[in-house]
């Protein structure tokens, strides 16, 4: 798939392209990440891309001509813009899931005081957050964005790094993770997982989950459609109460 980043900080972003995953899914071919520089379509010889507001009002608001020319530099009839807003729906795994799929996003970022309205009433598909929180721009979000998306293309990721039993992928928190020693100041790995029976682990890792979710998250399980066996676990766990450490 292809990427293209809107930005008025193309460098920001290019540090990006050796991060980790992201590096190795454009090593592999798998990812093609663009930047594209809004000044490059400024209104005047002093790379002017902001203006004041009308109406008034403080700060700069990004302007109109540079940031639709630059859309129109990258874009072809199977893109799709997205916009880093507060204002968007926060990003989940089930949309990165959903970007994955798309042949080419373009990734707009804003600055200053945000961007003229009639871009994103008649430029751009959606508008995306990544928390319920203000940032300087959108480069941040558009990271996260990258790489949340390219450890989802297939082949990035060898078969030890699977995505699927990573937290938010199945709509659980993944579950407690150990390595050696086996034993520190006292503290030991549960036994369970030194004992080489694959379903005991398999279902101990399951409850685990399902525990880990209910603590921390349990606004997920209100969106998560959960088979018989889950159903069972949590039944019993919420039974169990107190003696879960739930509560």
């Amino acid at each position: 798939m292809k990427i293209s980043v809107l930005t008025l900080f193309p460098d920001f972003i290019n540090n990006i392209r050796d991060f980790s995953i992201v590096g190795r899914s454009i090593g592999q071919g798998k990812l093609e990440l663009e930047t594209v520089d809004i000044r490059d379509f400024a209104i005047n010889k002093y790379l002017q891309v902001d203006d004041y507001p009308y109406g008034g009002g403080p700060g700069m608001l990004m302007q109109i001509k540079p940031i639709v020319e630059a859309i129109e530099s990258v874009k072809t009839e199977n893109s799709k813009v997205y916009y880093m807003s507060p204002q968007g729906k926060v990003l989940t795994q089930d949309k990165l899931k959903e970007l994955k799929e798309e042949e080419h996003i373009i990734l707009l970022n804003g600055h200053y005081e945000g961007i003229d309205n009639r871009v994103i009433e008649n430029y751009v598909d959606e508008e995306i957050s990544i928390g319920d929180y203000v940032l300087t721009g959108g480069e941040l979000a558009s990271m996260v964005i990258i790489d949340g998306v390219s450890r989802l293309l297939d082949g990035v990721l060898a078969s030890e790094e699977s995505f699927e039993d990573e937290s938010h992928y199945n709509g659980l928190l993944e579950h407690p993770q150990y390595t050696r020693p086996r034993e520190f100041r006292g503290l030991e790995v549960p036994d369970i997982l030194l004992s080489g029976d694959h379903e005991k682990i398999r279902k101990y890792r399951l409850r685990e989950s399902i525990k880990n979710t209910l603590q921390k998250r349990p606004d997920l399980l209100k969106d998560k459609t959960l088979n018989d066996e889950e159903k069972d676990i949590l039944k019993d766990l919420l039974e169990g109460g107190k003696d879960n450490g739930l509560y």
